[in-house]
Formats: structure tokens, C-alpha cells, sequence
């Protein structure tokens, strides 16, 4: 029988930032580039492994307040980072590993995302770094 968890109580870093408290769902992706490796006299396309193009997208409740959501990305726009996401509070192990992108870019910032009546929440995309998943 498979396992599944309940998403209870994880925790996400931004350049050393806990916002946790701001994240309302986190997407972590590790991603390959395909190369073609196919040959002459091949019948099927063969594909190898290139280089890690990885990506974690957050959706985060907007606030301007200091040490929130805009204040904490504001200086990180097209710079490189490093975010970390554990499924559960408490440190790394073997079933909450911590998902780490060191040297990931945030390419844009939606400064303004809003619809009248609901929180205001934004959608950010850390792209490329080196991907890692500490069980220790």
C-alpha cells in the first residue's frame, strides 16, 4: 500500500528568510534538459540526460508590511538565491527531506495582484541553481 502525507506544516526559506507564513502552495520541480543521443539506423528517438534547469513556483499572500512578502523579494529581482522547502517542520530526514535551489534566479516580481473582496496573493517562479535533498 503507497504512503501519502497530509501537507500539514511545511517550511520555506527565502535567502535565508522564513515564509512560511506567507506561502500558500509551493510547486518544486527537479527537471533535466533532453539531449537527442539518437543514432543512424535507430527506429525510436533516444534522450540523455543535459543540464538541471529546475524550478520551485510559490504563491504567497501579498503584504507590504516590513519583513513580509515585498519587502523580503523586492531586492531579489533578477538576482540569484538560494530557497529551501521541507514538507514538515523540524529539519531534514528521511521522509522531510529539505529541497534546496542554491544559485536560483527570480526573474519578476507581480508587485500587484489583486482582486476586490480576496487576499492578495502573487505567484513567483525561482528558476535554474543547483538542486539538492538533505535527508540529514
Amino acid at each position: 500500500m503507497a504512503t501519502s502525507i497530509a501537507l500539514s506544516n511545511p517550511v520555506v526559506t527565502v535567502n535565508s528568510v522564513d515564509i512560511t507564513d506567507q506561502t500558500t502552495a509551493a510547486v518544486f520541480t527537479q527537471r533535466y534538459d533532453s539531449l537527442e543521443k539518437t543514432a543512424f539506423g535507430s527506429t525510436s528517438r533516444v534522450y540523455t540526460s543535459g543540464l538541471g534547469n529546475h524550478e520551485l513556483t510559490l504563491t504567497l499572500y501579498m503584504s507590504y508590511a516590513a519583513s513580509e512578502t515585498y519587502a523580503t523579494l523586492k531586492d531579489l529581482v533578477g538576482t540569484e538565491t538560494t530557497v529551501v522547502v521541507n514538507p514538515s517542520a523540524g529539519g531534514n530526514s528521511a521522509t522531510s527531506p529539505g529541497f534546496t535551489l542554491t544559485g536560483a534566479l527570480l526573474a519578476e516580481l507581480p508587485v500587484i495582484n489583486m482582486t476586490l473582496g480576496e487576499l492578495a496573493t502573487c505567484d513567483i517562479t525561482f528558476t535554474g541553481g543547483v538542486y539538492t535533498a538533505a535527508t540529514s
